[in-house]
């Protein structure tokens, strides 16, 4: 299956490179571009992407507004692709919240071409956050200098089973579906079907949520899990 790639940056040069990148393997297709995050947006409506490669800053209409535009889309438009956000910095508060607005994970735009096409193909699995021990550490230091959000997360908790409480645990601590199911001694389809309801009761769009959330619930804390 070809994933599709929309590519959202304001450097022509950025959006040349990426693509040329891209493009290049078997399994990826580059089908837009746009250079701003407004334009992002239309390309994406039109062309459904599988992936949006979204640049954090940009004019017109910023990376984390374009994020929001398409994670939660108007009444009637059904196609909500995945995001992974493009930045220069590795510490960037409008970073924090795109993951917060659903985006799958973020990827420094000077990391080796290797990294790219990994991200991308990781992103359109949905299997994992790319960069789980660096995405971990950026949630924690966010939730640890911001306040917590005015409902509390933790009654949310109540509604999981035990089992579906330690699954959602483990994947805060950075681990895949297959070191998951070697931990608990499951079936990996078991494990997916955990996340799917964990997903599910707590209205969650994907793995890089359930880490902000269970953050925020205090199910696991800064610190915790593998070191960075």
């Amino acid at each position: 299956m070809t994933i599709r790639v929309i590519i959202v940056d304001d450097q022509a040069m950025v959006r040349a490179g990426f693509a040329a990148l891209l493009s290049a393997q078997a399994d990826i297709d580059v089908v837009g571009e746009a250079p701003d995050g407004r334009q992002g947006v239309q390309v994406s409506r039109t062309v459904h992407p599988d992936v949006v490669l979204m640049d954090v800053r940009m004019p017109e209409m910023d990376g984390l507004s374009a994020a929001r535009e398409l994670l939660d889309p108007p009444p009637g438009v059904v196609h909500r692709p995945k995001v992974l956000m493009l930045t220069t910095f590795d510490i960037d508060d409008y970073v924090y919240e795109a993951l917060r607005a659903g985006a799958s994970g973020f990827l420094l735009k000077d990391a080796p071409p290797a990294d790219l096409i990994a991200a991308v193909r990781v992103v359109a699995s949905g299997e994992a956050l790319l960069a789980p021990s660096v995405t971990r550490r950026l949630i924690a230091d966010f939730v640890e200098r911001r306040p917590a959000p005015r409902k509390n997360p933790a009654l949310r908790l109540n509604g999981l089973t035990p089992r579906e409480t330690e699954v959602l645990e483990l994947i805060a601590r950075g681990l895949s579906n297959q070191e998951i199911a070697g931990h608990l001694v499951l079936a990996e389809q078991t494990v997916k079907t955990h996340i799917g309801r964990v997903l599910g009761k707590l209205d969650l769009r994907d793995r890089a949520q359930a880490v902000i959330f269970a953050y925020e619930a205090g199910l696991v804390r800064p610190g915790d899990g593998r070191s960075a």
